[in-house]
């Protein structure tokens, strides 16, 4: 197997801060253009930071978490700890990868180097359509949002509108969208932090707001802390996992970061404890301004909650911040698709002009390919406008639950390599292999609780068809060759 050993053919550096791959293996094609621009290392620490949390604060926590409490009631916020959990021993286990390994593609380029080409083109190309998916999500939310403002202008509209925005801003050079991301991940988070300290203001001193009485109390009130028993935690989970999808994206940065080996760490250590944390403590406080069974009743739960206190035009600005968080996160979802396709293409799992970037280092046909995907996805907001988020949130579920299980068996197996040659890591993963076992039971867990809903079922049966599709692909497209790693550089 390819973890036997671990020399790759070289990236040679062909100008300051770039990179290039000198050769491939049987069956691959190299760049059409060697001297063709290439992806540019412009991305800040702050930038890498801001577009994981971009990913992974958005259309979940402002509007899918009033799916989880209606499941769970306030007994969410055990699922919220479980999956966080997770979420940092994955989050560790890419990082570790990323730092010994940053190139384009991530974890696609991992299971190629650790598993085998197979796993690394049904990785990729999961994950790539766990964003597309992910983006429709966010699309409906805009939609939703923009009907608060313009009720009867039709929410495609604004659905496309947002399309089109992001399209464009991300042919723009990495480091304006890097710096677009930040700023866009910056309005949401100082939102969060802001309704988390009115809350905590409104439940220490007592305020009343809505005619309930604000306190600790409303987490045991109405049914009890679960109201449906462990059962409703278990059935959270999907839409808690969905919540936190993206977050993997932090991984794609790595090709484009400035000091990889220092920035993936920092960013690694500090995204998954900030968006627990985010999750956990805004939830937490909403529940406690007012009954569980009230949030969540119309649109999202955040606008309801401002709304509730009674401030001047606090629901409308709450409704602007909502916007930005799901533009935020369509944001983030197309620069980590494009960054795959273009790994994918670079590997042979995908067309060579995927490689062909732009005078901006933009990746032009992966952008387009993304582009009209999400115009698809218009199609079938008009064809089930009511359950297309529950349905696309299922779908991302699965896909993300797949992504995060290749993640962990591709860095079981590079740590099993090094430790067969005595190798040491700079940035191991706390507690393997064990962490890595009880990560992949929770991930078998989920796959399992999607069959117990409607929407659920769709998505294993929509994942099960996607899976097949893609074997039949790969068996069809992909040249049958002697496989060598390549464009994977090893830091020591």
């Amino acid at each position: 197997m390819a973890c036997t050993h671990d020399v790759h053919p070289p990236i040679f550096r062909n100008a300051p801060g770039r990179t290039m791959t000198t050769h491939t293996a049987a069956g691959r094609h190299p760049r059409l253009d060697p001297h063709a621009p290439e992806l540019e290392r412009r991305l800040h620490p702050r930038h890498i930071r801001f577009i994981a949390l971009g990913s992974a604060i958005g259309t979940g926590l402002f509007y899918g978490s009033a799916e989880t409490i209606r499941t769970a009631g306030p007994a969410v916020l055990l699922a919220y700890l479980a999956a966080g959990c997770v979420v940092f021993i994955v989050m560790r286990a890419l990082g570790e990868m990323a730092v010994r390994h940053p190139v384009a593609g991530s974890f696609a380029r991992y299971a190629d180097r650790y598993l085998s080409p197979r796993m690394a083109f049904l990785t990729g190309w999961t994950f790539t359509f766990e964003m597309i998916v992910v983006a429709i999500a966010d699309m409906t939310a805009v939609g939703q949002y923009m009907g608060m403002w313009f009720p009867d202008t039709p929410g495609w509209l604004w659905m496309l509108a947002a399309m089109l925005l992001i399209g464009g801003l991300n042919l723009l050079r990495v480091n304006v969208f890097g710096e677009l991301e930040f700023w866009f991940s910056m309005i949401k988070v100082a939102t969060i932090v802001a309704m988390i300290a009115g809350g905590l203001y409104l439940i220490i001193f007592g305020i009343s707001i809505g005619g309930y009485e604000p306190g600790v109390h409303h987490l045991v009130d109405h049914g009890g802390f679960a109201p449906f028993g462990v059962w409703g935690i278990v059935m959270s989970l999907g839409i808690v996992v969905f919540s936190f999808g993206g977050i993997e994206t932090l991984g794609m940065t790595a090709g484009e970061a400035e000091d990889p080996a220092k920035a993936l760490p920092k960013a690694v250590n500090s995204v998954p404890l900030r968006v627990l944390l985010f999750y956990v403590l805004s939830i937490g406080v909403m529940l406690c301004l007012f009954p569980w069974d009230r949030i969540g009743s119309e649109g999202s739960p955040f606008v309801q909650v401002f709304a509730g206190l009674g401030l001047p035009a606090a629901e409308h600005l709450v409704n602007a911040v909502v916007l930005t968080a799901a533009l935020s996160a369509m944001n983030s979802i197309f620069y980590a698709a494009t960054r795959t396709m273009f790994g994918l293409a670079e590997q042979g799992h995908a067309p060579a002009s995927f490689t062909h970037v732009s005078r901006f280092g933009v990746p032009f046909w992966p952008v387009s390919v993304i582009a009209a995907c999400l115009v698809a996805g218009l199609g079938l907001y008009a064809w089930i406008p009511d359950q297309l988020f529950l349905v696309v949130a299922s779908i991302a579920t699965f896909a993300t639950v797949l992504t995060w299980t290749v993640i962990l068996l591709s860095h079981h197996r590079m740590r099993q390599g090094m430790r067969t040659r005595g190798e040491r890591t700079g940035f191991p993963l706390p507690w393997w292999p064990a962490a890595t076992y009880l990560a992949l039971a929770f991930m078998g867990a989920v796959v399992v609780i999607l069959g117990f809903s409607a929407s659920g079922r769709t998505a294993l049966v929509v994942g099960a068809v996607w899976l097949v599709l893609l074997l039949l692909a790969y068996r069809l497209w992909v040249p049958a060759a002697g496989h060598e790693p390549v464009g994977l550089e090893t830091r020591r």
